[in-house]
This record gives structure tokens, C-alpha cells and sequence, in this order.
């Protein structure tokens, strides 16, 4: 007997940001060896709070490359099977202490009230989780990819961003270069 799959419901079609544009005041850290225990911590929140779900969970972002400075902030990507069931999910990690931050199509993120641990949740199968995944590893083999990515990150916060986001927007075209850079070297065997 086959396992009854809910009914796929539309996703949201606006980007809901709860809280507004947020000013990026933090700078970068040298890599701290404590930002693995923090996810790890983290990692145990969310499986213990999404127990009756088959979720997945990775470390992502700057804080996930060791020798890369970042922000000090915690990003985990947890893939779900229905983004569109937030009742499966949602409630049981505001339970577990996160807030709604962002609600957009195919993506959700929840943060701590202190905003220094962000969790990005996608559909098992979104491309975005497999372009994180390929940026990561490739920054955490690849000493030059990571320097390279490291200077942008400090050039672009000596300016002032009112919006996060506009940051990260800011980061796009070094990230681009180091993903392609990325597949290269993924089907040559490097």
C-alpha cells in the first residue's frame, strides 16, 4: 500500500517580508571553530521540533567554510516535501523558538529572535538547496575561489546597505563566477 500524498496547494505568489527592510549592521569575523557546534545545536532544535517529518539538513553559507571569515550568522537549509504544507512545519519551529522572517514562493526562512541562526526551507528537490550545496564545498576545497570570495564580502561591507538584501544582491556576480568556476571543476574530477 502506497502512502497517500496530500493535495499540492498553491504557494504564496508575493514575497512577504515580516518586519521590513533591515539594516546590515554586522561586519566579519575571522572563522570561528564554534559556528560548527552552533549548527550542530541547531541541527538537533529543528530535528527534534520536525520529528514526524523526513527533513533534511545542511549547513550553508560563509559560517559553513572553515578559513572563511563571515558573518557571524548560522545558515541552515531544511528541506521539506510540501513547501506549500506549512502546517507541517511552520508551527513546530515557532514553537522551537524561530521567528517567520520571509515567506515567498518555494522558500521560507525562520530565524532566532537574536537573527544569528537563519533557516531556509525549500521543497526536497529545489534547485536553490543543490546551489548552496555546490557553492559550500567548492569554497571549502577551493583555497583561491574562497580569498577571492572573501575580499568581495569585506570590500562590499565598508559600505553602508540599508537592506540586507541589497547585500547579498551585491555578492551575485563573484558568486556566479565561483559556481561556474564550481561546475568546471566538478565534471573535469578536480
Amino acid at each position: 500500500m502506497t502512502k497517500s500524498r496530500k493535495p499540492r496547494r498553491p504557494d504564496v505568489s508575493t514575497v512577504e517580508l515580516v518586519g521590513g527592510a533591515e539594516r546590515l549592521e554586522v561586519g566579519l569575523h575571522d572563522y570561528d571553530d564554534r559556528w560548527a557546534a552552533i549548527y550542530l545545536d541547531h541541527r538537533r532544535r529543528i530535528l527534534n521540533a520536525l520529528a514526524a517529518l523526513d527533513v533534511g539538513i545542511d549547513h550553508i553559507g560563509s559560517t559553513s567554510v572553515p578559513g572563511l571569515a563571515a558573518k557571524p550568522i548560522i545558515d541552515i537549509v531544511v528541506t521539506v516535501d510540501d513547501i506549500t504544507a506549512e502546517e507541517d512545519y511552520l508551527d513546530a519551529l515557532l514553537t522551537a523558538g524561530y521567528e517567520l522572517r520571509v515567506r515567498e514562493p518555494g522558500h521560507r526562512l525562520v530565524r532566532t529572535p537574536a537573527r544569528d541562526v537563519h533557516v531556509h526551507l525549500y521543497e526536497r528537490d529545489d534547485a536553490a538547496v543543490a546551489e548552496y550545496l555546490l557553492l559550500r564545498d567548492h569554497l571549502r576545497a577551493d583555497a583561491h575561489d574562497r580569498a577571492l570570495y572573501e575580499r568581495t564580502k569585506r570590500v562590499l561591507l565598508s559600505r553602508r546597505w540599508d537592506d540586507m538584501n541589497d547585500y547579498a544582491d551585491a555578492k551575485t556576480d563573484v558568486i556566479l563566477t565561483i559556481k561556474a568556476r564550481a561546475r568546471v571543476a566538478g565534471r573535469s574530477g578536480r
